[in-house]
């Protein structure tokens, strides 16, 4: 039986991997001629959390009971931590240990903290920068021996200081990757996975510098290429893995999401607000985060949370502690009230391609809390801003830090599986990975998964 490998590239983007950098990405673009690439649709929202646990439980955000970093943990205003067991979902790993085989993971987002199982792990984001994440806790010593020191993530990747953020995507890529190499000579795993957040966080601080499309460019500029002469650090990497693997391993490159050109925002409260559907108890002189405190709760019928897309919730009599909206009328108002968003205009007044979805269309479940609307602003060209206090709706910088991408809904998926070359799958979807894992590695797909083996 091949054992199978997955390298994971937070949000690696089609257009540079099969496009403009492809000249550039030699071993991709070999494995990509031993297999396929294609496109790889997200899951709504496609963000980092949730969408690496979508494709490695195979089910979408409903049906784990996972929307984002910031999730609700009941109809309150309270949070919930989004540790490994916030989600409904089985992990490949678990569903392989239950079937004797065991795995090695490193960084994949949202396994903090660790969960016993039939093999080792580092886990990945979020988890506080302290704590064992290394499984079993007597492999610390050898993970800390063979990196150096592992790093899990960037500290800041939204700031001024570009220099640090490029020193320090590097520096965590190659203490990654070393731990990779080492692991995956080792002979005791079927399944092997490893996740790179450096793409994401580069992007995020270098795009504006390399998009033609990007407000802020400029042909020349010292940082135009930091993201192409990364992406081409990222093929040496995955070269020098794929170096070691055998044969006949089953190998997969997936991505996430992807990047695309962020151009501003929409100041989403301020907007609700303006409407008659948000009250506060009082307006800040300045924009700032909006609070369970600020609001009027007996006079709002909706807020909203901001980032890479827009979640409305809606404060309903009865599900919300002071809900105002009357559970017959949420439906109507929940469509009417997207309606009204998707006509939001531009800055410049024309019509923004701008999607608002309630939980039914886009999830097969609704577990948790899911927002009443999540919203898509003009094709993610626009972050929602969830701050407060705006002197326009239409914000033209991110107000959480300097940031030129917002995320897309494409990621991409390589695979090479010994098959030879082969006309890429139409419509594939993150949801595809657990099952074609499953399927390489001889195992039944359990029916809850939502995707399909190639």
């Amino acid at each position: 039986m091949p054992r199978v490998i997955v390298i994971g590239l937070d949000c690696l983007t089609p257009q540079l991997v099969f496009d403009a950098y492809r000249d550039w990405l030699p071993n991709l673009g070999a494995l990509a001629e031993q297999g396929f690439a294609a496109k790889l649709l997200s899951s709504a929202p496609p963000i980092t959390v949730p969408a690496w646990a979508c494709m490695t439980c195979g089910v979408d955000p409903g049906m784990l009971g996972v929307y984002g970093f910031h999730d609700r943990a009941d109809h309150s205003s309270d949070r919930r931590q989004l540790a490994s067991s916030a989600h409904a979902g089985e992990p490949l790993w678990e569903i392989l240990t239950r079937h004797g085989l065991r795995s090695r993971l490193i960084g994949v987002p949202q396994t903090y903290p660790p969960r016993p199982m039939a093999g080792v792990m580092v886990a990945g984001i979020p988890a506080p920068d302290d704590a064992p994440c290394v499984y079993p806790r007597e492999l610390a010593g050898e993970v800390a021996a063979i990196t150096g020191g592992y790093r899990a993530d960037v500290e800041r990747f939204r700031t001024n200081d570009l220099g640090a953020v490029r020193r320090d995507v590097y520096d965590m890529t190659a203490r990654r990757f070393a731990l990779a190499r080492a692991w995956l000579t080792r002979d005791d795993w079927d399944f092997f996975m490893l996740v790179e957040m450096g793409p994401d966080r580069m992007q995020h601080a270098f795009w504006r510098f390399a998009a033609p499309d990007h407000p802020d460019y400029a042909p020349g500029h010292p940082h135009e290429h930091v993201i192409r002469d990364y992406y081409v650090a990222l093929d040496h990497e995955v070269g020098a893995l794929l170096a070691l693997a055998r044969d006949n391993d089953v190998v997969l490159v997936v991505s996430d999401h992807g990047a695309r050109t962020l151009r501003g925002g929409i100041a989403f409260n301020d907007w609700l607000i303006a409407q008659g559907h948000l009250a506060l108890r009082r307006r800040p002189d300045a924009p700032a985060p909006l609070s369970p405190d600020m609001v009027d709760w007996p006079r709002t019928v909706a807020w909203a949370e901001g980032g890479y897309v827009g979640r409305v919730y809606l404060n309903v009599r009865g599900r919300e502690p002071q809900g105002m909206l009357a559970p017959e009328r949420a439906s109507a108002f929940a469509a009417e009230l997207a309606r009204d968003i998707c006509a939001i205009p531009g800055a410049d007044g024309r019509v923004l391609a701008t999607r608002a979805y309630s939980p039914d269309q886009i999830y097969r479940a609704g577990r948790g809390v899911p927002p009443d609307l999540t919203v898509y602003f003009d094709d993610l060209a626009l972050r929602a801003m969830g701050s407060v206090g705006h002197a326009r709706i239409y914000v033209p910088r991110n107000v959480t830090g300097p940031d030129g991408a917002n995320h897309a809904e494409h990621g991409i998926i390589i695979m090479r599986d010994g098959r030879g070359a082969r006309r890429a799958p139409a419509n594939a979807t993150l949801y595809d990975v657990a099952p074609t894992v499953l399927d390489r590695l001889g195992l039944p797909i359990p029916p809850a998964m939502i995707g399909r083996a190639y």
